[in-house]
């Protein structure tokens, strides 16, 4: 007798059973590597300040030597960018570009999640890296205050003043380092190339620099850009009157440490002013290491309309700018003349 073959038949219910213990299996035996990358990635998304600040002095250093290699050498192959508003020209130099190289490289090779916005373009590699080296007074500042790489902008300038630069009047010349967490600036870095000079700071955290003991806001003197001075004149004799002494200066880096109290190392003496004004556009690398600074020490940098300046997006500053510290910055926005800044 012959007997016909038996199917087997599966149920759907017990398919899906199946399955699902299938998955859990999988899943209990790849969670623990899973996770452990997560981790790994979420790791690198965030950065530590102290370190950040530590790379960009190192950073700000590092242009500043071939800034004055550069300038010693006499191969500055200078060439004009353009013009700015005022008519004055654009300048780029050798000094500009070999700066920009080690500072753009050295902060984007050790954080490389991390935005960063040069006054230069240059594309060119380097691969230079940190040297792990921390500098004694930022070795003292609170070690993990991480935040989200995302919610960082860093803006460097590769040579301020390069006007003056070409003019060999380096005392105005500066390289700067600049973080802003959510546009506002925490960490600020300043560089004298040519002194060896560097004021630092972490707002909340700490300096290196103080302010001065004393300012006069009744007479003040006022720093102001070489490449517009005769035009803003009339603006600050209007604002606090004839008496108010005017300093033209290369720099916004330079004007900014005018403010303060400067080292007694200083091989040619700084100006010393009681506040910077800027009458036109700026752009964001020029001012966020100042604006640093003096936030740190409890000083202000605002627009000429009394508004913070968001150090994110557009590296334009469109609404001028004022800064003080250990002064009424209220009131020295009370007194300054309507400014139409779409006119100048």
């Amino acid at each position: 007798m012959t007997m016909a073959p038996m199917g087997i038949r599966l149920s759907p219910l017990g398919m899906a059973v199946f399955c699902l213990l299938g998955v859990g299996v999988i899943y209990h035996l790849y969670a623990g590597v899973f996770s452990n990358h997560l981790s790994y990635f979420r790791q690198r998304k965030k950065v530590d300040l102290r370190d950040l600040l530590a790379v960009s002095v190192e950073a700000a250093q590092l242009g500043g030597e071939e800034v004055k290699r550069v300038r010693k050498e006499n191969t500055l192959n200078e060439k004009s960018k353009g013009e700015t508003k005022e008519g004055a020209k654009e300048l780029l130099t050798m000094g500009d570009l070999q700066s920009h190289r080690k500072m753009y490289n050295l902060i984007k090779n050790t954080f490389p999640e991390i935005t960063v916005y040069s006054e230069e373009s240059d594309s060119k590699p380097d691969s230079v890296s940190w040297s792990r080296n921390i500098p004694d007074g930022i070795l003292k500042l609170e070690k993990g205050r991480e935040v989200s790489a995302d919610s960082i902008t860093v803006w460097i300038d590769p040579l301020d003043a390069t006007q003056e630069y070409t003019e060999k009047l380096v005392k105005y010349v500066t390289t700067m380092v600049c973080v802003a967490l959510e546009g506002k600036p925490v960490i600020g870095v300043i560089h004298q190339p040519f002194t060896g000079f560097t004021a630092w700071a972490m707002v909340g955290q700490g300096t290196n620099m103080e302010h001065r003991s004393s300012y006069n806001l009744n007479s003040p003197k006022v720093i102001v850009s070489r490449s517009h001075s005769g035009e803003v004149k009339n603006f600050l004799h209007s604002a606090f009157g004839n008496s108010t002494t005017i300093i033209p200066a290369g720099g916004a880096g330079y004007k900014v440490l005018s403010l303060l109290k400067m080292h007694s190392g200083q091989t040619e003496p700084i100006d010393e002013a009681d506040v910077y004004i800027h009458i036109t556009v700026i752009k964001k690398w020029d001012i966020c290491a100042g604006a640093a600074l003096l936030n740190a020490l409890g000083g202000h940098m605002t627009t000429l309309k009394g508004e913070n300046i968001d150090f994110s997006g557009t590296p334009l500053n469109e609404g001028g700018l004022v800064a003080s510290v250990e002064v009424d910055h209220k009131n020295i926005l009370a007194k300054l003349p309507n400014w139409d800044l779409s006119k100048h």
